[in-house]
């Protein structure tokens, strides 16, 4: 016997999304309607979502504002006036889609945080500061969209919103039940997607040193909610020295990563490297222009292939 629709609408972004969304998309079955915004695949992502009944959309990213959430909460002709975003690599389990059935009955609220599970090489990484992690991913779409942090103008970011927060009109409140966030590809994947994102937090970093982009954003406040109160500390962490090792002995020693074992070790020295990467990427804002090569021309002291010819010849 199936299970009755919950008018929820549910927005996955995908490209290349092949090994997670079988796992993803059997999740959502309770949904009553799913958009997959696809940006050009190449593998089978597109045929896996259109055989689990799901409605596929193409985004074509001109390098502008705004990105692909945005653009899909824009431009989607949504069904229902809830909608959930999911992606490729995070589950709804069915506890949380009972209580999605319960929560969106609710008058006084017009969105809700939920909790997610992350999940690396295996284990639930449940120390580290990783938990909880919570998100604004469902609200009344014509009610939420995400900030601009103004890092459009940065390139290899991709498409769409890296850890942009959603502003919303109205009152939210949180679920209890947790979604499942884990990646069934490889180490490989989790490296690219942070080399991109630490481009992306390069440019935040060199804003908050800055005082820019401060519009339209979930802005930063200690006595606000806990994302807000992680804006604020992170416009603290910017200006501290030494921030790979100390990201490190806040993730692994303070806040107890050593916990998760093996698992929370390696992912500790990860965070300490990306860390790294964007205090590197960041520099080259700052002093190169954006570009690891300052010259214009490059600077030739030897003599040209037709000047050797030349003396060759004669």
């Amino acid at each position: 016997m199936s299970l009755s629709k919950i008018p929820v609408s549910v927005l996955i972004p995908a490209k290349n999304e092949e090994a997670n969304l079988p796992a993803c998309l059997a999740s959502l079955e309770r949904a009553d309607e799913i958009f997959v915004v696809d940006s050009q695949s190449s593998d089978q992502s597109i045929e896996i979502s259109q055989r689990c009944g799901a409605k596929v959309v193409q985004f074509n990213f001109n390098g502008q504002w705004p990105k692909k959430k945005n653009w899909s909460l824009e431009n989607l002709p949504f069904q229902n006036e809830w909608v959930l975003i999911v992606d490729c690599d995070e589950r709804i389990t069915t506890e949380l889609w009972e209580e999605i059935a319960q929560a969106i009955q609710n008058p006084e609220h017009d969105g809700y945080y939920l909790n997610r599970r992350v999940f690396f090489l295996g284990k639930w990484i449940r120390h580290g500061g990783k938990y909880p992690d919570w998100n604004l991913r469902l609200f009344k779409h014509k009610q939420g969209r995400y900030e601009n942090l103004n890092t459009e103008d940065i390139p290899n970011t991709g498409d769409n919103e890296v850890h942009e927060h959603v502003v919303l009109e109205g009152k939210v409140g949180y679920l209890k039940n947790d979604m499942i966030h884990e990646d069934f590809r490889d180490l490989y994947h989790w490296l690219a997607r942070h080399n991109r994102y630490s481009n992306w937090e390069a440019r935040v970093y060199l804003n908050l040193l800055t005082n820019q982009g401060n519009n339209d954003t979930i802005g930063a406040s200690l006595f606000g909610d806990a994302v807000q109160r992680k804006r604020f500390l992170k416009k603290i962490w910017v200006r501290l020295p030494f921030k790979p090792f100390l990201r490190f002995v806040l993730f692994y020693i303070i806040q107890r990563g050593f916990l998760d074992g093996r698992a929370g070790y390696i992912y500790a020295r990860l965070l300490s490297q990306y860390e790294y990467q964007i205090g590197v990427k960041l520099y080259e804002l700052r002093h190169c222009g954006g570009k690891l090569n300052t010259k214009s021309t490059p600077v030739t002291t030897s003599p040209s292939l037709s000047q050797v010819v030349k003396q060759t010849v004669i």
